[in-house]
């Protein structure tokens, strides 16, 4: 029972240290991972430190240019107005009546790409005019859109959370997308209903809030393009996953062959790399330069790298401590709870400490070594899992999560109508998402 104790110690440090004492969670996560080890009595010091090491190399050489890729998509989607292409297609399909659901969407196809608090911020000039025509509070809109730029961010790979937990987990990406899209679209789907049923009913001014710069149309790329580095590498990546099934559906040729390689998540990723740098009207070296738009996005995801491979690290050193016999004879309560685990475990991390990506990053870690004793240690069970932590990483956005900060900033809440309007919604949007986890894993699971 020691190392179930510990367990629960290393949490509610991690936790203090990074919500309280505000520490980087780099250096909380691997000072738990030290310190578990150190404490557990079933591993040696030499053995600590082997599994640091194993477990932060393998997390980050599985993830790391996985991430820098998406980030690398995400800028130059931003940087040229890419982003605002993708809206103007996306209000094309739903029609400008429907503004709700057309936030909704926006945001969910935003966000796959791009980090939520940005993909806020350049929407909100949009969100403020759609609503303005549309004749109805601004709060609606905000809502919208926030609810369904959190969905993605938080389930759908290649953002950080999704795509660290992954690489913990060894599930494979294709399948955690596919897994992820019908999860993620029953919360945009709640997001859009809280919008309209709930946010109707407090009014804010759409000229309220924080200004946002807007784009010139005429400078920003045409929707083909903009269409490009997003899609091409998650249908690469769906097809290697849907290539590998039992029934091998592209045979065994040079077909097969070629998916294999280009929808390797690296691979995939590189291309999508490569096909943004068609967004800008002329591709100069400034911008892939170390101090242009390709050095903010390394530099910015080098943090999620470094935090998702202590992450892993922490994983490691759980796993070899022997905790998940532990639990498998010691605790049958927690193996009963099934697929809501991770939520749960997930959701407790958001809401004590604020960041969605370190909560399922955390939770990921806390998992790895369990998925044996709960059976779903097969190749949709880990996929699955990582889906359920993206769904509990939702729950909740309050005062803690800069995002929540982001929303109400600009879009002109009070903090009384955050926690009514954002707090509250992330909270539905993670228990329809999770809902639909319980259902999923009764057919797969």
């Amino acid at each position: 029972m020691w190392l179930i104790i510990l367990l629960f110690i290393s949490v509610a440090f991690i936790i203090y240290t990074t919500a309280r004492l505000k520490w980087h969670p780099f250096f909380s996560l691997l000072a738990t991972a030290f310190g578990y080890g150190s404490l557990s009595g079933t591993m040696s010091l030499q053995e600590v430190v082997k599994s640091v090491n194993t477990g932060f190399g393998n997390t980050a050489g599985v993830i790391g240019i996985v991430i820098l890729a998406g980030s690398i998509i995400g800028k130059f989607l931003e940087k040229t107005g890419g982003a605002f292409t993708l809206a103007d297609g996306t209000l094309k399909i739903t029609g400008k009546k429907n503004v709700p659901l057309a936030l909704s969407f926006i945001g969910y196809i935003l966000s796959i790409p791009v980090f939520c608090d940005s993909g806020f911020i350049i929407m909100a000039p949009l969100a403020k005019a759609l609503t303005k025509q549309a004749g109805i509070s601004f709060a609606i809109g905000a809502t919208a859109l926030s609810l369904g730029l959190i969905v993605t961010h938080s389930i759908i790979p290649p953002t950080p959370g999704p795509v660290g937990a992954a690489g913990i987990l060894n599930a494979d990406l294709g399948m955690v997308i596919l897994l992820g899209l019908p999860v993620s679209i029953i919360g945009m789907l709640a997001g859009w209903l809280f919008a309209i049923r709930i946010a109707s009913k407090v009014n804010i001014d759409p000229i309220s809030g924080e200004p946002a710069a807007e784009m010139n149309p005429q400078r920003i790329p045409p929707l083909f393009k903009a269409v490009l580095p997003v899609f091409v590498p998650l249908v690469l990546i769906i097809l290697r996953s849907i290539g590998e099934l039992s029934q091998s559906p592209f045979g065994s040729g040079t077909i097969s062959s070629l998916i294999g390689f280009t929808g390797q998540p690296v691979v995939a990723l590189l291309i999508g790399v490569l096909l943004s740098f068609l967004l800008p009207r002329k591709l100069t070296r400034n911008m892939i330069s170390t101090s242009g738009w390709m050095g903010e996005a390394i530099a910015g995801a080098a943090t999620i790298i470094i935090i998702t491979g202590c992450g892993g690290a922490f994983g490691q050193v759980l796993q070899n401590s022997g905790i998940g016999e532990v639990i498998k004879n010691n605790l049958s309560e927690v193996r009963n709870l099934g697929i809501l685990l991770p939520v749960i475990i997930a959701a407790a991390l958001k809401t004590a400490q604020g960041s969605g990506t370190v909560a399922i990053i955390t939770g990921a870690s806390l998992m790895a070594p369990l998925l044996g004793s709960l059976g779903m240690d097969s190749d949709s069970g880990r996929a699955l899992v990582a889906v359920a932590l993206g769904a509990g990483g939702m729950i909740a956005s309050h005062a803690n999560d800069s995002y929540f900060w982001v929303v109400t900033q600009f879009s002109g809440m009070s903090v009384n109508q955050g926690y009514r309007l954002q707090t509250l919604g992330t909270l539905t949007v993670g228990i329809c998402a999770s809902l639909a986890v319980i259902v999923i894993s009764i057919f797969i699971l």
